[in-house]
């Protein structure tokens, strides 16, 4: 194994010195490390950063297009609410700092709290939970000791509505309840019949009902009062699940109608970037009866009772380097800033449900016709008229130059679209005409004017190697297949592949690792 040395030389490991290190012997490494590669290839900044250029530029991010992901979309955070990232007051203080040498974080503290307190109507607001999924595995630990503190241990069952998102029964699970799952009606609302049948079934025992608002389906629980009354009549709490605040800040709060506790996902409604997995914050709210049960920590003091449920996470205030950005963007913004970031969420999920519902059906809608702040494109049927799967028109979009919406789910066969607010009327128009001139390619398809299985829906995505060739067998032109548009003329974002088959994918692992002739010697 060697490290860099002096003017380019390569020095063996075991000629650096190590008798000076703090690490006991028995603890430092002997073996080889950073052994790929990449570690050894770029021997200067130029190189280095066009490696990382390239890697880059295989990414459709939204310095390219919109990303029209449903139920969990990231906004496009501003630089300026990013700056104080950067600045070692927030970034070099260690989260176990002596309170009165972090008195600014302090005050960002009660601001940011104060803040999402009114946002919410709760009364009191933990910072601790460092994602959403945790917030809901707090907020649930928050109301298991509430019911076990009043003699309620029993109380463990957690009614869980098909339209819940996507991580409500795997928290309820860790929090030790059992989950009872609540049918949905035609629309896409909860059934309060059957919510209301095994509420009463189960009053006894009842725990919680998680329930996401707007649900995931895409519309505004309409019986949302009675939904929660009903839970409260047999003895429960109600958690809110607050992935989709972003249709709500400003417009409502989940405390007023009828919510106990919520989480807010503020890598999502208050801009903390979450690409790549992190990192992410989901603070939770809860009313006064369930204050004393928030989150503490046993290093730092901050004033908490017996009955709380201890730390979640390891840090006092979860990853509070990066809450100087929710900060930020709610200073910035303002009351009637958030407000309308909100209601041009909504008008812009309506906008693109009607544009395209006589192209695609939109599965879900509320009585008046409307969606929240996404919609849900129902594909099923391309599959009986064209042979043409959801995976198709959404590998299709990448020719387009747009990052597919979220695929099959919470319906199998179906798209589910969430523009934001951060997008523009022209952006949405884009993405609605390329959906338009997609329909059309699947009506080539019924229509035999194009093969059943060689056609462009089911060949896409084209990279620039697929279509640089000599041979061409397909029955449409490179033309079509690479420049559906006059945007992606100017514009053309490349994918770095071909179709790959998914399926195989899934039951055929390969391994990212070095191939074995690396390890010969």
């Amino acid at each position: 194994m060697f490290v860099a040395g002096f003017a380019g030389r390569e020095v063996p490991v075991a000629a650096v010195p190590l008798q000076d290190s703090p690490v006991p012997a028995a603890l430092q490494r002997t073996s080889d490390y950073l052994t790929h590669p990449v570690f050894k290839t770029y021997h200067s900044e130029t190189e280095l950063l066009r490696y990382l250029y390239r890697l880059q530029s295989q990414d459709l991010s939204l310095t390219t297009a919109m990303i029209p992901l449903g139920s969990c979309t990231m906004k496009l955070n501003a630089t300026a609410e990013m700056l104080p990232v950067t600045w070692p007051e927030f970034a070099n203080i260690h989260p176990f700092v002596p309170l009165d040498q972090a008195q600014g974080y302090q005050i960002m503290f009660r601001q940011l709290e104060a803040w999402l307190a009114e946002i919410t109507g709760f009364d009191g607001i933990s910072l601790q939970p460092n994602a959403g999924s945790q917030g809901e595995y707090t907020g649930l630990l928050v109301i298991r000791q509430y019911h076990q503190r009043r003699g309620d241990a029993h109380r463990q069952v957690c009614l869980i509505p098909e339209s819940a998102h996507g991580t409500n029964p795997a928290s309820a699970v860790m929090a030790g309840m059992k989950v009872v799952p609540v049918a949905c009606d035609s629309d896409g609302n909860i059934d309060i019949a059957d919510l209301s049948a095994k509420a009463e079934k189960h009053r006894d025992n009842l725990a919680a009902l998680m329930v996401t608002y707007p649900s995931t389906h895409g519309v505004f629980e309409e019986g949302i009062l009675q939904i929660c009354e009903i839970v409260h009549a047999n003895g429960g709490q109600v958690y809110m699940d607050g992935a989709n605040m972003n249709a709500q800040v400003g417009l409502c709060r989940p405390a007023d109608f009828g919510a106990d506790v919520c989480h807010l996902n503020l890598h999502k409604t208050f801009c903390i970037p979450h690409g790549g997995g992190g990192p992410g914050m989901g603070p939770i709210g809860v009313k006064a009866h369930l204050v004393p049960f928030l989150p503490g920590h046993q290093v730092v003091e901050r004033g908490g009772s017996e009955t709380s449920i201890g730390a979640v996470s390891a840090a006092p205030w979860g990853s509070g380097a990066i809450l100087p950005i929710s900060w930020m963007y709610i200073a910035l913004m303002g009351g009637e800033g958030l407000t309308k970031a909100t209601q041009v969420a909504i008008l812009n999920a309506n906008y693109i449900a009607k544009r395209l519902e006589a192209h695609y059906p939109v599965l879900y809608k509320a009585q008046n016709g409307l969606v929240a702040h996404e919609c849900i494109l129902d594909l099923r049927q391309f599959k009986k008229s064209a042979g043409i799967e959801v995976d198709d028109i959404a590998k299709r979009l990448i020719d387009y130059g747009f990052h597919p919406p979220t695929v099959s789910w919470p319906v199998a066969g179906t798209i589910m679209v969430e523009p934001t607010e951060s997008e523009s009327l022209p952006e949405l128009d884009r993405f609605c005409d390329a959906m338009i001139a997609i329909r059309a390619e699947i009506q080539d398809i019924e229509d035999g004017k194009a093969d059943l299985q060689n056609n462009l829906l089911k060949r896409a995505p084209h990279s620039a190697a697929s279509l640089l060739t000599t041979e061409w067998d397909r029955p449409y032109s490179r033309e079509q297949a690479a420049y559906p548009t006059a945007w992606t003329r100017e514009n053309k974002f490349w994918a770095a592949v071909d179709r790959i088959d998914n399926a195989y994918g899934d039951r055929n692992l390969v391994c990212a690792c070095l191939p074995m002739e690396a390890y010969q010697e």
